[in-house]
């Protein structure tokens, strides 16, 4: 069995249900709008921000879920679907899981507007059930996405990002959202507990985790064989590079920022930017710090009795390291 079939597996009733209202909370009587989202629908990932809210409800509530762990899950994927929508306008990105992206087939004008109608939909899901307080997880994880992401684009014009500004981005940009996943789930069957605030930031410090092991991908895995070198082209700044830019020599350093800034087309000069980094210790680097997030996530995971959905979550959790792609 694969390893997200077995993470899967103690809440597979609940997936399936989730499916099914999850269709139903996109639907809409403008034609062209459904169409388009059940080409979105249809096209889904591997699922993980709904499955951290059923695991997460059912270890701390005795294996239960109720309808608010439904509709919480529901607004997550609705919110991650929009901010993905709008991420390939902002990336001029044509494709999305090997698929082609909504602004490729129906241009920018309606991607937007389609990111927007979701962003909406997922919204009123909670104001309609007065789910308020699963609201503001939702609305704080939207808002610091946004922020992490204009951050990022101010800093990357100038290269100047410490490690400590790196964390805040990738916190904001990536680790909120699978914080909110973990935070909802706790909140719609104990609402106002300390669990709430535990599975946030067990979240978080798995979404840290996840956004390194994407760094390190640039780098050469097993999957693809051979570095990509695409976050290099690209200008971003990733842990590995910050961490050799704030330790070698004055003259190393302007090398390397001249590379990135002005020869991040040249194939050759990114390969000896890869080599450089590699050589001086930034990989090794990055995976620590990857591993010391995950050890402090399974560290409150501990604080919970044994059962299926934990064991799930800490499959899920060494996943998020050992995934190939």
């Amino acid at each position: 069995m694969k390893v997200v079939e077995q993470i899967k597996a103690p809440i597979a009733y609940e997936m399936n249900l989730f499916e099914q209202k999850f269709h139903l909370s996109m639907s809409s009587k403008v034609a062209l709008l459904n169409r388009i989202t059940h080409y979105v629908v249809n096209r889904k990932g591997k699922q993980m921000r709904p499955m951290f809210v059923f695991l997460v409800s059912k270890m701390i509530n005795n294996g239960m879920v109720n309808d608010r762990t439904y509709r919480g899950a529901s607004v997550i994927e609705l919110i991650h679907t929009a901010t993905l929508i709008h991420d390939d306008v902002v990336d001029d990105s044509n494709r999305r899981r090997s698929f082609f992206s909504v602004n490729a087939l129906w241009k920018n004008k309606i991607a937007v507007l389609i990111g927007d109608y979701l962003l909406s939909k997922g919204l009123l899901l909670s104001i309609d059930n007065d789910d308020f307080d699963l609201l503001k997880i939702i609305s704080v994880a939207v808002r610091e996405m946004s922020e992490g992401e204009l951050l990022q684009i101010e800093k990357a014009r100038r290269l100047d990002i410490t490690e400590a500004v790196y964390y805040n981005i990738i916190r904001q940009k990536t680790a909120t959202l699978i914080a909110a996943c973990c935070s909802l789930g706790a909140a719609s069957v104990k609402p106002n507990s300390d669990h709430i605030e535990r599975m946030r930031k067990f979240g978080e410090l798995i979404g840290m985790a996840f956004q390194i092991k994407d760094d390190l991908f640039d780098y050469g895995n097993e999957a693809i064989g051979k570095p990509t070198g695409i976050d290099i082209k690209e200008q971003k700044m990733t842990l590995p590079i910050i961490h050799v830019l704030n330790k070698v020599a004055k003259e190393d350093k302007k090398w390397l920022i001249n590379s990135i800034k002005n020869h991040n087309r040249d194939k050759k000069r990114v390969k000896q930017v890869i080599t450089f980094v590699k050589d001086k210790g930034g990989l090794d680097f990055a995976i620590n710090k990857m591993n010391a997030f995950k050890d402090e996530a399974l560290t409150i995971l501990s604080f919970y009795p044994e059962s299926e959905f934990k064991s799930a979550l800490v499959l899920m959790v060494n996943y998020v390291i050992d995934r190939k792609k």
